[in-house]
């Protein structure tokens, strides 16, 4: 079940500020920056090179050494606007765009600049013009905003993330990265949970990346590391103690044909197939029984599923439910990790193993039988949680703390909603 408190931050990138020419030069120019009344100078803008190129996306892992290089210089970054007394807060009662001319706009001009998002010498008018439009764009990407332009709800909640609290962001994160920094394989998947993103990675730069759907705040995906060993394509979908208990059982007591409507079989210890109208619902006895749901369309895991070994059953796979990837909340999973465009993924995992090519692997779906794949090289894949870290080029990115790991409620901006 969706709810608003967890609309907010989640996907995409994002970058703020990188790239100063020294610390007292920066001190001076953030300082001018929040005190200035009038149009200045940028000759030594703090995070120049950021507010010039716009470019936020990259093909650098998060875990490399140079990810963890550039999150050391954000740190310094962070600390120089800390140290000058951070951001003002952005008044949050207008919805402000392209063509607006309003006071409240030159408050969000000062805190582009602040963060490097939009050049000084864009001015400090109240015009909303497409200088301002361009920075906010950039701002709302790198904190996993769709890129409207436009000054809603959740830009507003990441506006006004105090510096130091983002700066306590990236120090978390640093150690989080460091940690993961070496070993990890010439080839290997990284899901990110709070990005809900993947990576698939090849020789140190990123081949792939995948939105995903991650686990719901009170079913958490859980961090691991393990070995993508098998894919599976049209798999039987054997349904979780926990989502019978939680889901499976009270919607059979309201709607008695739903396990027949959704291609869900009951199967007894022994084997046997069950009727479910030979089932007293008003019990727990069902939960003695396996829950079974037969390869098609309307499967969970729709036409694939990647298996690793693991402590916590869980795994990767498709979804029949597509347009839950648009969403800028992807927290709907009860731990297992749903994959947009799972078939390019499994085309990259399979590729060393023999006559598994992307037309087999589709000639397969269309059969609609249950098919095992031993992967011959089984591919390294960790989950982890990385809320701040950056790409270089003066891009930072920041993603909503949605399980509450980084220490600072300010950063679960979509439970506090």
């Amino acid at each position: 079940m969706k709810t608003n408190r967890r609309m907010f931050l989640t996907g995409a990138s994002a970058a703020a500020a990188t790239a100063l020419s020294g610390a007292a030069s920066a001190q001076s120019v953030i300082e001018d920056i929040i005190r200035s009344p009038r149009r200045g100078a940028w000759g030594d803008q703090f995070d120049a090179r950021a507010s010039q190129g716009g470019k936020v996306a990259s093909n650098l892992p998060i875990f490399s050494p140079e990810t963890i290089s550039y999150v050391e210089r954000a740190i310094l970054d962070y600390s120089n606007v800390v140290a000058q007394g951070g951001w003002q807060r952005v008044p949050d009662t207008k919805k402000l765009e392209l063509g607006v001319a309003d006071a409240d706009v030159e408050a969000l001009r000062r805190r582009l600049m602040v963060s490097g998002d939009l050049s000084q010498g864009a001015g400090l008018s109240p015009a909303f013009d497409s200088y301002v439009d361009a920075a906010l764009k950039r701002f709302q990407a790198r904190h996993g905003l769709p890129a409207d332009g436009v000054t809603g709800r959740y830009t507003y909640s990441a506006l006004n993330v105090p510096a130091a609290v983002r700066l306590g962001q990236l120090e978390t994160n640093l150690v989080r990265l460091r940690s993961m920094s070496g070993g990890l394989g010439d080839r290997y998947v990284m899901v990110n949970i709070p990005a809900a993103e993947i990576e698939a990675v090849e020789r140190g730069r990123v081949s792939l990346r995948h939105t995903a759907i991650v686990g719901k705040v009170d079913r958490q995906t859980p961090i691991l590391d393990s070995k993508i060993n098998e894919i599976i394509i049209n798999p039987y979908w054997n349904a979780p103690a926990s989502i019978v208990r939680k889901d499976i059982i009270p919607l059979m007591r309201k709607n008695p044909s739903y396990l027949t409507d959704n291609n869900i079989r009951l199967i007894a210890p022994d084997g046997s197939e069950v009727d479910p109208l030979n089932v007293d619902w008003s019990t727990d006895d069902a939960e003695k029984y396996r829950f079974r749901q037969d390869p098609g369309k309307i499967n969970a895991m729709a036409s694939i599923k990647i298996n690793f070994p693991n402590q916590h059953a869980v795994y990767m796979h498709d979804t029949p439910q597509q347009g839950l990837f648009r969403d800028l909340d992807r927290f709907y999973s009860s731990g297992c990790v749903r994959v947009q465009n799972v078939r390019d993924l499994v085309t990259w995992i399979l590729k060393n193993t023999d006559s598994w090519d992307r037309r087999r692997i589709e000639q397969t779906i269309q059969t609609d039988q249950d098919v095992r794949i031993a992967v011959s090289d089984p591919v390294p894949v960790h989950f982890t949680y990385v809320s701040a870290w950056s790409t270089g080029g003066g891009v930072v990115h920041f993603r909503d703390d949605i399980y509450g790991r980084d220490g600072a409620s300010e950063l679960q901006i979509s439970t506090a909603l």
